[in-house]
């Protein structure tokens, strides 16, 4: 449970949902921020449209059960369900697949578990699964990012191929599209080219930086500093996105040590993707995660080995959603068993 601060001595004020919430969404504007600077209008247009559909969504569900509306509207939860799936969803997705993830996320994974507080797998990794699985393709539209290239996709481009699936002159939406720093380094170890090869090739060497994927380490620090914010603020506990950045970064160094040719670094692995939006607000859901101090150090450690083995040696480049709804599977089972002993109670009793 999350505590404020209070004057008296032994008092604490407990913080409201609101105000959580709502300092959840402060922390994702300059991750955010960065994300459209480097990937452009698609993402704005995909914030805007999971907003809209998971707010409309969770109206209509809470209406139908004769719930209050407002209230529950303006507690934040749905918009940061909104943010983090328009987030992990491709640029260039067409609308309609947006639409779906928000409705699965809200309506399924959210509402028909009783609404906020009895949710067992996290809203927005269960509508990216269910788009991922059922649409694969287009779940590659990715742009490539400013500094790959040397400006975006105009706003009326950008429309066009969310909205009607080509650009503005009818060219395929094939032609703007390519793989992540990610993708392009799992494909091209698959077909047994090295690491330094594909990072220094003459087509897909201006995905990569030094450290990671071009624009990718950015937006990662970003949210790494703004995860820091919030466990200074006491937004999250501090437990689960240590224990996941350590569990990954242990297990990939020890791979890339062992064979640097074939395993990426331990640092790409942590400033790629969706690494550090993972650890500090996705994995830290507080309804979904481990909610004992022991739970959430094995729930963290879980977490950061199932990403690095769905990303090395699985079916999907970045596998952190099926992570964290598998871990989500064992909630009840670790905090059963890792109950910290009650004060004045022997462990025999």
């Amino acid at each position: 449970m999350l505590f404020r601060k209070a004057s008296a001595p032994f008092i604490n004020a407990q913080a409201n949902v609101h105000s959580i919430m709502y300092q959840v969404l402060y922390a994702l504007i300059p991750g955010t921020l960065a994300a459209i600077y480097f990937f452009g209008w698609g993402v704005l247009i995909n914030l805007v449209i999971a907003a809209s559909i998971c707010l409309l969504s969770e109206a209509l569900v809470l209406k139908l059960r004769a719930r209050p509306v407002s209230t529950s509207l303006k507690d934040g939860s749905a918009l940061i369900t909104a943010c983090l799936l328009a987030l992990a969803l491709p640029p260039l997705v067409p609308w309609w697949l947006t639409v779906i993830a928000s409705i699965f996320a809200i309506v399924i994974a959210k509402q028909l578990y009783g609404g906020l507080g009895f949710n067992l797998f996290n809203p927005a990794m269960v509508g990216y699964i269910v788009v991922m699985i059922s649409f694969p393709r287009e779940m590659t539209f990715w742009t490539a990012p400013l500094g790959a290239v040397d400006s975006w996709l105009s706003f009326g481009d950008t429309f066009s191929i969310i909205f009607h699936g080509v650009l503005a002159d009818q060219s395929s939406i094939d032609s703007v599209t390519m793989a992540t720093p990610m993708d392009t380094l799992k494909t091209q170890i698959g077909l047994e080219n090295d690491i330094e090869s594909t990072r220094n090739h003459e087509v897909y060497g201006a995905l990569f930086s030094n450290i990671s994927g071009t624009g990718w380490q950015w937006i990662n620090i970003l949210f790494l500093l703004s995860g820091l914010w919030m466990i200074k603020q006491k937004v999250i506990d501090w437990r689960i996105p240590v224990s996941f950045l350590l569990s990954l970064l242990l297990i990939s160094n020890f791979f890339a040590v062992s064979d640097y040719a074939s395993y990426p670094s331990a640092v790409f692995h942590l400033f790629s993707g969706g690494t550090m939006l993972c650890a500090f607000f996705i994995a830290t859901d507080p309804i979904s995660a481990c909610t004992t101090p022991k739970g959430r150090w094995i729930y963290g450690a879980g977490i950061g080995v199932l990403v690095y083995t769905i990303r090395n040696w699985g079916g999907y480049p970045d596998g952190i959603a099926f992570a964290v709804v598998l871990m989500n599977m064992a909630v009840p089972l670790l905090d059963y068993y890792t109950q910290p002993r009650i004060y004045g109670k022997n462990e025999v009793e």
